[in-house]
C-alpha cells in the first residue's frame, strides 16, 4: 500500500476548505463563491456561498462546448419493450433544453417545485435536467407509487407543475400512471396547474382538457431555453425519504455542493475517467438514481446506462452480462439483492458463459449489508474486486468506500473498507463516548458534513434537526451500528433498531445474518427479532432457497440453528428458521423487516407503499401461523 489513501483522508479531515477548493476547480462556475465552507450558522453549514453555476451546464453543455459533444452520454437499454436508443452530449442537451423550454412556456421558473412521476424512460432524465437548467426545484418519486403517498408528497412539495408518463412496465405487466395520478392529484389540497404525459406504446393515457398536456405538444410549441444563473446553495432536487412518524422526510439536495462531490466521486472513489461507460443499475426514483445515473456521470463526461428491466426474468440472469458486454461497460453499480436474485436463479453462473466481460472493472454494491456469501460468489465468478460501500439518501454519495481512484486497499468481506474523504466517522456509546477499535456502537459523522449531503429537510429546519443532529451535540446520527477492526476498516452492522434484546444481551441481527448467508442452500435471509414474554425478544429467521435445493425444510432449518449456535453461542437463543419463497422488499430491493417484526408481533401494519409485492406478507404470516409464532 502506497499510504495515499491516509494522506488524501487526512487532508480532507484537517484542511477541509482547501480539499473542496481544489475539487470546486472541475467544477464551471459562472461566479466564483465567497467562501468555500460557511459555518456562520452553525449546526447548519453552507458549502460555496456565494458561487453562481448550473449544474445542467456542467452536465451537459460545458461537455458540448469542449469536444464531447458527438460522445454518447445516455444509452437507454430497455428490453421489456425492446428497444435500444443513444443520446449524444449534442442531442441529450438540445432535448433538455427544447423540454426546458416547454416548462418556461407552463410558467416553471427559477425556485418553483415540479415533481417527476416517471417509469425509467430517456424523457425522465431530461425532465431532471431540464429543471435543473431553469433553476426549479425537482422532486422524483417512483412511477407507480400509490395514490396516497404521491398525494402526501404533493402536498408537500407544492409542485407548480408534475410531468409524468401514460404507464411504466413492472417485468410483463403494465402499470398504468394516469389513475394513480389523478386519484392523486384529487386527494392532495395542493393542485399543480399542469400535468404533462409523456404517451408511451403500451398504453395511452386520457388527458384531461385544460389541465393536462402531451409531451410532444409541449415540445412541439417550445423554443430551446438557456441554463438559469443559480446560487451554489439554491436547492437542485427534494427527494422523500421514509420518516418515522409516517411522514416523509424531504431530503434537499443543493446545486454547488453536490455538483462537486459527484464529480469528485466519480474519478477517486469509482475508478472511472470522462469518455468511460458507467452503469449504474438502479431506479430514478432513488436517490442512486439521482446520483449516479443522472447526475454524476454526465458532471464527469462519462457515458450512463439508463436500463428498464429487472437481473432476472427480463428475460434471463444474464441481462446484466449482455448489457455489460453489448455496451462496454467498466463500471456496475447495483445493490447487493441483484445479485442474489442472479445467485438464486444461475448459481453456477452458466449464463456469463454466454459474454465476454473483458473490459469490465468494478462491481460496486450498495443499499443494503453485502453479506459475505454474496460477496465472494460474485467475486469468484466475476474474477473483479467487488467493492462494498455504504451510504444513504441523506448524504447522496458514498460515505466508506475502497477508493479505487486514490487507492485500492485490500478488501475484506463484510466491511465496506474505510471512510471516504470528508467524511470523519466515528463510533460511540449511547452517551457519546468514542469507541476504541474493536467495539460496537453508533455509526455517527463529525460535523460539519461535506458537500453534496443534505444541508436541511424542505421547509423543515426543526425537524432536520431533530432527526440528524439532537441525538449527539456535534454529529450526524446515521441510524446504523457498527465498529472499527484493528486495521481501521469499517463494519456496519444494520439499523440500530436491528439490534434486539434477548434476555438482556444485545445482539446483532445483521451478524446472525452473516452466518445464515454461508450455508450452501441459503440465496438469501432476514432476521428480526420477535416479542417474547419470557426473554423480551427471540430472534426468526426467515430463509429463501436457492434454485435446485433438494433438502427438506427441517432438515436445513437444524443446520441453520447450529450454525448461529455455533458462531454466535447460545445466548443468541436462535431457535426458528423459517423457509419462504421470497421475503418482502421495497422497489429498490430493502427488505422490509420492520414490517415483518410487526407481523410477528401480531401489531397492525401498515403495507408499506413502497413495497415491490404485497403478497408476499400473507406468505410471511402464513409461515410464522404454521410455525406456532
Amino acid at each position: 500500500m502506497s499510504g495515499e489513501y491516509q494522506k488524501t483522508y487526512e487532508a480532507s479531515i484537517n484542511n477541509p476548505d482547501k480539499f473542496w477548493d481544489e475539487a470546486a476547480s472541475q467544477i464551471q462556475w459562472f461566479k466564483p463563491y465567497d467562501s468555500v465552507l460557511d459555518d456562520s450558522s452553525k449546526p447548519f453549514y453552507k458549502w460555496f456561498t456565494g458561487g453562481k453555476m448550473n449544474t445542467c451546464y456542467n452536465a451537459l453543455d460545458y461537455h458540448v462546448e469542449n469536444g464531447r459533444a458527438d460522445q454518447t452520454a445516455l444509452i437507454y437499454d430497455s428490453p421489456v419493450t425492446g428497444t435500444q436508443k443513444k443520446y449524444t452530449y449534442a442531442e441529450l442537451r438540445d432535448n433538455v433544453a427544447l423540454f426546458a423550454g416547454a416548462l418556461k412556456n407552463n410558467g416553471v421558473t427559477k425556485g418553483d417545485t415540479v415533481i417527476i412521476y416517471m417509469p425509467m424512460i430517456p424523457e425522465a432524465a431530461i425532465a431532471m435536467l431540464a429543471c435543473a437548467r431553469l433553476g426549479a426545484v425537482h422532486s422524483v418519486v417512483f412511477g407507480g407509487f400509490a395514490s396516497n403517498e404521491l398525494a402526501i408528497r404533493i402536498d408537500d412539495a407544492k409542485p407548480k407543475l408534475m410531468i409524468s408518463a401514460s404507464c411504466g412496465i413492472e417485468g410483463k405487466k403494465v402499470i398504468e400512471y394516469k389513475p394513480l395520478l389523478d386519484r392523486a392529484f384529487n386527494i392532495a389540497t395542493h393542485k399543480p396547474e399542469k400535468i404533462i404525459i409523456f404517451q408511451r406504446e403500451q398504453a395511452t393515457a386520457t388527458l384531461n382538457e385544460g389541465r393536462d398536456l402531451d409531451w410532444n405538444d409541449a415540445v412541439n410549441n417550445a423554443q430551446p431555453s438557456e441554463c438559469v444563473h443559480v446560487d451554489a446553495t439554491d436547492p437542485l432536487y427534494i427527494l422523500y425519504t421514509s420518516g418515522t412518524t409516517g411522514m416523509p422526510k424531504g431530503v434537499v439536495r443543493d446545486n454547488g455542493g453536490h455538483a462537486v462531490a459527484l464529480k469528485w466521486s466519480m474519478q477517486y472513489i469509482y475508478g472511472v475517467n470522462p469518455g468511460d461507460v458507467f452503469w449504474a443499475a438502479s431506479d430514478v426514483g432513488w436517490v442512486v438514481g439521482h446520483s449516479y445515473i443522472v447526475y454524476a456521470p454526465l458532471l464527469h463526461g462519462c457515458t450512463t446506462i439508463l436500463f428498464e428491466g429487472k437481473p432476472v426474468g427480463t428475460p434471463d440472469p444474464g441481462v446484466f452480462w449482455r448489457i455489460i458486454s453489448e455496451h462496454n461497460v467498466k463500471v456496475l453499480f447495483t445493490a447487493p439483492t441483484a445479485f442474489r436474485a442472479i445467485k438464486k436463479e444461475d448459481p453456477s453462473g452458466e449464463y456469463l458463459k454466454k459474454y465476454n466481460i473483458e473490459n469490465f472493472k468494478y462491481l460496486f454494491l450498495a443499499g443494503e449489508r453485502l453479506d459475505p456469501d454474496t460477496y465472494h460468489w460474485a467475486s469468484d465468478l466475476l474474477k473483479v474486486p467487488v467493492i462494498d460501500h455504504w451510504w444513504q439518501t441523506e448524504t447522496g454519495w458514498p460515505v466508506a468506500a475502497n477508493c479505487m481512484g486514490i487507492e485500492p486497499l485490500p478488501i475484506k468481506a463484510g466491511s465496506p473498507t474505510k471512510p471516504v474523504p470528508g467524511y470523519n466517522v466515528e463510533i460511540i456509546d449511547p452517551d457519546g463516548n468514542v469507541l476504541p477499535n474493536g467495539n460496537e456502537g453508533i455509526v455517527v459523522i463529525k460535523l460539519p458534513l461535506p458537500p453534496g449531503t443534505l444541508p436541511t429537510l424542505w421547509k423543515n429546519d426543526e425537524r432536520y434537526k431533530e432527526s440528524y443532529l439532537d441525538m449527539y451535540d456535534g454529529y450526524y446520527f446515521t441510524g446504523d451500528g457498527g465498529f472499527y477492526d484493528e486495521d481501521g476498516y469499517l463494519y456496519i452492522m444494520g439499523r440500530i433498531d436491528d439490534v434486539i434484546n434477548v434476555a438482556g444481551h444485545r445482539l446483532s441481527t445483521g451478524s446472525m445474518e452473516e452466518v445464515i448467508s454461508q450455508h450452501p442452500d441459503v440465496a438469501e435471509c432476514a432476521v428480526i427479532g420477535a416479542a417474547d414474554d419470557f426473554k423480551g425478544q427471540m430472534p426468526v429467521g426467515f430463509v429463501v432457497l436457492k434454485q435446485g435445493s433438494t433438502k427438506e425444510a427441517s432438515e436445513i432449518e437444524n443446520e441453520l440453528i447450529g450454525m448461529v449456535r455455533d458462531s454466535i453461542g447460545a445466548v443468541a437463543s436462535f431457535k426458528k428458521a423459517l423457509i419462504v419463497k421470497r421475503l418482502p422488499k421495497t422497489r429498490s430491493g430493502k427488505i422490509l423487516r420492520g414490517t415483518m417484526r410487526d407481523i410477528a408481533d401480531k401489531k397492525d401494519y401498515r403495507v408499506p407503499s413502497t413495497i415491490d409485492d404485497p403478497s408476499i406478507l400473507n406468505e410471511i404470516e402464513q409461515a410464522l401461523d404454521t410455525s406456532g409464532g
